[in-house]
């Protein structure tokens, strides 16, 4: 089946509130999915974002990322008055300013928070403690926590609580009661929301690619409630850390800092931790892309207390033993694995023997080295095509770097094309997306961005490096017009992409 979407994540939305909502910002994304016969929409990981607002960095495995709650949906609700709102900052509509954001919508959930616990409990409250049990509650009592100390990694709180001695978790239990109930009620309205919205979808027939980070962040509940299943030290810091080796693009590699898991404790109970990751994503999405997906054949293990990633080795995992046990369990895998870089015969043999597809870049496809195996005409069907990820450049920005610092990779781009000026920048985009679109790969996704034609100010995140832009862009209201939704339709039609 020909399919094809567009990759956005949510904090890139519109709304007035300074961030992407699940509100009515996200509902006219989505019709405009169905208008131009888009079957996909792709996300980053839902989570609660941590360090440098990174959503490959967040404080669970299992929660979601409050700061998506819709306001509009809150006043509905009537648990925001607009006098809560007294004085509306004047947020950007290009980018989340998330210094300001962060601070305002939290005031506005705190007032939410009080006028929720006022009422009587919904039934689907309770059913949501329920169904969530098996993490809800650690992740609620970590979120407290964390507040009480000032935000600080939970090896740095009081030691008692830090390494969970029992007479300190009754104590703060008791103790921050109000505090649990308020990340509680958090994770219940954005779920709800969420799930309204994925409903909304499906009924367009419109299926999410949601996103599974393949590690977690050392400061997450997941680390403080279940140690024993990653790999720390006597301090709580991380004794072996994840990364790539250096290569062509970095003389250092990338150091993450996110601790290794200890594989054989998690292989005792048939990987319970990972079965229950992966059913609680597909309980909220359709399909999932496993981030860094050659780390379940090989992992690069980094000795803890280095800064880089130079001083490494290769460490074998047990990816298949993984992925057969979840699938005992489980009636489908709907599997996106990303395969991009230096990828072995024993990864591909992996992903083979799962049928899960892997990615390919069109941005890649023309750099210095490109084999012929890689160009679009020779692609597999068993594919998910992109002009570009969240960690590349918009396909009009990596034009502009090309076309003036790399000449050589220039030519080799225009020859592909068949032309011998410059390729006028209006056009550059739809080439590329024409590109995904019409090659054998089965499945092809076009980052926002792209379909808008933007340039890198736009770009989502540029790797190995902090602060800045970096997570931070956002469409404006008004972008996603009928005349180009009629383009990408027809595109969609001539590609044989348009699914009944």
């Amino acid at each position: 089946m020909r399919e094809s979407g567009i990759l956005l994540h949510p904090t890139s939305l519109p709304s007035e509130y300074g961030i992407g909502e699940l509100g009515s910002g996200a509902y006219r994304f989505v019709d405009f999915l169905e208008r131009s016969d888009q079957r996909l929409w792709q996300i980053l990981p839902l989570g609660p974002v941590g360090y440098g607002e990174s959503p490959y960095q967040c404080f669970s495995a299992f929660a979601g990322n409050v700061y998506l709650i819709s306001i509009e949906k809150l006043m509905a609700q009537g648990l925001i008055e607009e006098t809560d709102i007294a004085r509306p900052i004047n947020f950007s509509e290009s980018m989340v300013d998330f210094h300001h954001v962060k601070p305002f919508k939290e005031k506005l959930f705190k007032k939410a928070f009080e006028r929720f616990r006022s009422r009587a409990l919904p039934d689907s409250y309770l059913l949501f403690e329920v169904q969530n049990r098996f993490w809800l509650e650690e992740f609620a009592f970590f979120m407290a926590l964390k507040d009480y100390f000032g935000g600080a990694a939970w090896n740095y709180w009081d030691k008692a609580i830090a390494f969970r001695e029992r007479a300190a978790i009754e104590r703060y239990r008791s103790l921050l009661e109000d505090g649990i109930g308020y990340h509680m009620f958090l994770q219940y309205t954005f779920f709800e929301q969420w799930l309204e919205l994925k409903t909304y979808a499906n009924k367009k027939h419109i299926r999410i690619i949601g996103d599974l980070p393949i590690f977690i962040s050392y400061d997450s509940s997941d680390a403080w409630s279940r140690p024993e299943l990653f790999e720390l030290d006597e301090a709580g810091n991380p004794a072996k850390t994840a990364g790539v080796p250096p290569d062509y693009f970095s003389e250092t590699g990338q150091y993450w800092g996110n601790p290794h898991y200890r594989w054989e404790a998690m292989e005792k109970d048939s990987f319970k931790w990972w079965q229950d990751r992966l059913q609680m994503l597909l309980s909220v999405v359709d399909i999932a892309r496993i981030d860094h997906f050659r780390g379940f054949e090989s992992y690069w293990e980094i000795p803890g207390g280095e800064t880089t990633a130079v001083k490494g080795k290769w460490v074998k995992a047990p990816g298949r033993q993984l992925f057969e046990a979840i699938g005992r369990n489980m009636d489908r895998l709907p599997i996106i694995a990303e395969d991009l870089g230096f990828i072995t015969r024993e990864v591909e043999e992996l992903k083979e023997a799962f049928k899960f597809p892997g990615m390919k870049i069109l941005q890649f496809t023309f750099g210095r080295g490109a084999e012929e195996r890689f160009l679009p005409h020779n692609y597999e069907e068993n594919t998910v095509v992109y002009t570009g990820t969240h960690d590349n450049d918009t396909t009009l920005g990596w034009y502009r770097k090309k076309r003036e610092f790399e000449p050589e990779d220039f030519e080799s781009f225009k020859s592909y094309f068949g032309v011998s000026g410059d390729i006028p920048e209006q056009h550059i985009c739809w080439m590329f997306i024409e590109i995904a679109f019409k090659s054998k790969a089965n499945t092809a996704v076009i980052p926002l961005q792209d379909i808008l034609c933007l340039g890198s100010e736009a770009r989502m995140n540029t790797p190995n490096t902090m602060g800045g832009r970096n997570w931070a862009w956002r469409f404006e209201e008004g972008s996603l017009t009928e005349e180009l939704a009629d383009r990408l339709k027809a595109l969609t039609i001539e590609s044989g992409r348009n699914v009944p």
